[in-house]
């Protein structure tokens, strides 16, 4: 690829600035971990597995940060805030704090090195998650690929790829892995109102892919479903409870009722480490509210009537009813229960 999503080089976060796309690519420099906590609360980086790389960076920043301190319970109160910072940044994504309790983990079995070493240690250890995030997506396209059909239509909503993950992508590395096999597969892809991912990411990541791509908005889902003879619908996911139930971009629970109705199937894309085990059920995932400037302007011009009330729920839940297969690393689960997902963490 021509473009990378996030890297860790010199002491430094490098990240591409996904506000500035598709009409510039810019690179963020970050060298404290206050200012990558903040770039993913501006969305400067997002999608679930990215936010676990960069909580991950953040915090080996917050580890070079504390070189210096010798004081051991000095050293984990400062940590300890930084740990408590990357948590409050973006609540529904559970790869977040999956990534927060692994670097956690890390500090913890190094607590008898020296400041310094620990620091190295934490490096060390979000680059293997930024690693380990690229080659789980590109196992996760061959696995998802098998149901992908030369000569299939395949609508996508919000932006599912390398801009979200470690650089391969999950709903689009599907959608990758199907065309480095050779199949020929077109793509529809949402707008993604009110934060524009597809129109702005997901379809600048295919054209630079040479793959395909028509832009819809989002209220013309169900009319290309039935116009355009879509044939299979798949999405990434944020946060997938035990029974199946899946969090995603706002709008992907209307994408489902639509595709059951048509009678097309409807596929979830994610790695393990979006899957929460200790969450029972949907109602059980919290969803996370932003700013209404994000629905009431567009890049910085108000489109609506001072004085409105305003609602922008980030995500919603889709029922496992609703979901036709599962897509992870460790295999597929068709029409995905708590059992089957319970038998993926024993492949």
């Amino acid at each position: 690829m021509s473009y990378f999503t996030i890297d860790f080089k010199d002491g430094k976060v490098l990240m591409l600035d996904q506000r500035r796309l598709p009409e510039k690519e810019v690179y963020l420099k970050l060298g404290a971990y206050e200012q990558v906590a903040k770039a993913i609360e501006q969305m400067a980086i997002r999608g679930a597995p990215a936010i676990g790389i960069a909580a991950g960076f953040g915090l080996a920043l917050a580890g070079l940060e504390l070189r210096k301190v010798n004081d051991h319970s000095q050293w984990w109160q400062k940590f300890g805030q930084a740990l408590r910072r990357m948590a409050r940044t973006r609540p529904t994504a559970v790869n977040l704090f999956w990534a927060i309790n692994r670097m956690n983990h890390q500090a913890i079995i190094s607590r008898d090195l020296s400041s310094s070493e620990r620091a190295e240690l934490l490096v060390q250890e979000a680059k293997k998650i930024l690693a380990e995030d690229i080659a789980v997506n590109k196992k996760m396209g061959k696995n998802g690929a098998k149901l992908i059909r030369s000569g299939d239509v395949v609508l996508t909503h919000c932006n599912a790829g390398a801009l979200a993950t470690g650089g391969y992508g999950t709903a689009l590395g599907v959608i990758r892995a199907a065309v480095e096999q050779g199949k020929k597969i077109q793509v529809f892809a949402d707008e993604t109102r009110p934060f524009l991912q597809g129109a702005r990411l997901t379809a600048w990541e295919l054209k630079k892919d040479r793959i395909p791509v028509t832009l819809i908005s989002d209220n013309m889902a169900g009319w290309a479903m039935k116009s355009h003879k879509i044939s299979k619908i798949i999405v990434g996911a944020d946060r997938i409870a035990r029974n199946g139930d899946t969090a995603n971009k706002i709008g992907t629970y209307s994408l489902a009722v639509l595709a059951r109705y048509h009678k097309i199937n409807f596929y979830v894309a994610a790695p393990l480490s979006t899957i929460d085990r200790t969450c029972p059920g949907g109602e059980n995932i919290p969803i996370e509210e932003r700013s209404l400037e994000e629905i009431f302007l567009i890049k910085g011009k108000r489109i609506a009537p001072k004085g409105v009330r305003g609602w922008n729920p980030a995500f919603d839940v889709t029922p496992a009813g609703l979901i036709s297969a599962l897509i992870t690393e460790a295999g597929v689960v068709k029409n995905p229960n708590p059992a089957k997902i319970k038998s993926l963490f024993n492949q």
